[in-house]
């Protein structure tokens, strides 16, 4: 029997649990007949389900008559993907060539006799989306993992003339806070500043503990601290199940392989994105001896308002969390464990 984990990121897994309520906000949202919002931004740490949770979106909206779904790759010059998927559609084809759309010059193959060759990406974008609005189509666009590049940056400035003029444009984006927040902090971009963000929550652990006893057939106790162990982290969810079924262990018995696939497939990562202070901030959490702001701040030689910028950027980051006034805690499952292997190793 295969494996029904997987540690590929990604990757819609066999064993999913679905965010339905965060998918019907979207995709209901959009659907609206006259949306309050065409642009989304969906943000995480790493591992945390966006990219999955963005398949499972488009893959909604695709039922949809009159709906198209892009996906852009963001590394690639985003004007001319989308104006090639859209012109390469058969269902769209006819509609171009109803409106007299010339694009032979642009090498998508749509030649009208008598009509003069459309020379400009942008101008043939803009052509295409007003002839779609017109038609009641309405065209989503999807970019995974954004970050602040000059091709991005490019799109979106020419994405903000097309919603100005009221195209049934839809722009969804994952990225990790950091990434994301220097995209939405462009002056030219002043849109996407004012786009909503959904940050992607833990995972419900009964729903965890609810998948772990039925693939490994345990009673309720023990799959309940099976999920515990994952802090409903989606990637650790995957990874715990991965480890029991491919080593035929319980959970208590794969610790040692799963702190290490943590460590080394996210963690280290995430840890090498951090700046020296962030990291300062988390050494001093993992050491302090119970998890008091106040307790922390002095581990840390910080004084309150230096310490509180700092605290709130690891809280947006999805690393620590506030689990009530004045304390702190660490979102991810295992993570103070590693943040002390790395004191140990900085002497931080």
């Amino acid at each position: 029997m295969d494996n029904p984990f997987t540690l590929t990121f990604g990757k819609e897994p066999r064993n999913i649990i679905s965010r339905d309520q965060e998918i019907a906000e979207i995709t209901e949202g959009f659907q609206q007949e006259y949306p309050d919002n065409q642009v989304m931004m969906i943000t995480g740490v790493r591992g945390s389900g966006k990219t999955v949770t963005l398949t499972a979106i488009s893959n909604e909206i695709r039922k949809t008559k009159n709906w198209i779904v892009v996906e852009l790759n963001p590394e690639r010059d985003m004007l001319q993907m989308l104006a090639a998927e859209l012109s390469n559609r058969p269902s769209l084809g006819q509609i171009f060539k109803d409106a007299s759309l010339n694009l032979s010059f642009l090498g998508f193959g749509l030649n009208i006799d008598g009509e003069p060759p459309i020379t400009d990406i942008s101008v043939a974008l803009d052509r295409m989306l007003a002839v779609l609005t017109r038609r009641g189509k309405r065209v989503l666009v999807t970019i995974d993992e954004a970050t602040s590049t000059p091709r991005l940056r490019e799109f979106a400035a020419q994405f903000q003339i097309y919603l100005r003029k009221n195209y049934n444009v839809f722009l969804l984006m994952t990225g990790l806070y950091e990434n994301v927040n220097e995209l939405q902090n462009q002056k030219a971009l002043t849109f996407l500043y004012r786009a909503p963000k959904m940050v992607m929550s833990p995972l419900s652990t009964i729903m965890i503990a609810e998948k772990y006893a039925s693939v490994f057939n345990l009673e309720k106790a023990e799959a309940m601290n099976m999920a515990k162990a994952t802090n409903g982290y989606a990637y650790a969810f995957q990874l715990l199940g991965y480890l029991c079924f491919k080593l035929k262990r319980p959970y208590t018995k794969v610790l040692a392989e799963y702190d290490a696939a943590l460590e080394q497939y996210v963690y280290e990562k995430i840890w090498s994105e951090l700046s020296e202070i962030d990291q300062k901030v988390l050494c001093a959490m993992s050491s302090a001896s119970d998890m008091k702001v106040e307790k922390i701040r002095d581990a840390a030689d910080m004084n309150s308002p230096g310490f509180s910028v700092y605290r709130s950027r690891l809280i947006k980051k999805g690393l620590i969390h506030q689990t009530k006034y004045a304390y702190l805690d660490f979102t991810l499952p295992r993570f103070r464990d590693f943040v002390q292997r790395m004191t140990s190793e900085l002497s931080i």
